[in-house]
């Protein structure tokens, strides 16, 4: 590769709501929920849905296989993971 070239950008591993179209109805509930709130964690997600926690856990693990929710950690509590919707625009 020259100097000249400019590099490829990369792909980004987002999905879309198309992604989510063929995910059980608990996880469109979850996308749903975490398009209106920015930031949530999982208990904020089970209360605000009113889903036992266990579906909600599965809904955020079913939306992560679609690359549709990105978690991170959380600085005030490091035991609990906050997580947000990845959707392309």
């Amino acid at each position: 590769m020259s100097s000249l070239e400019s590099p490829q950008p990369e792909p980004t591993n987002r999905g879309s709501w198309d992604d989510v179209r063929e995910l059980p109805p608990s996880a469109k509930l979850v996308a749903k929920v975490l398009e209106y709130n920015d930031t949530m964690t999982q208990q904020q997600i089970a209360e605000e849905t009113l889903l036992p926690a266990r579906t909600v856990r599965y809904a955020l693990n079913r939306l992560d296989e679609e690359n549709v929710v990105d978690s991170r950690f959380s600085f005030s509590d490091a035991r609990k993971r906050l997580y947000s919707l990845d959707i392309e625009s």
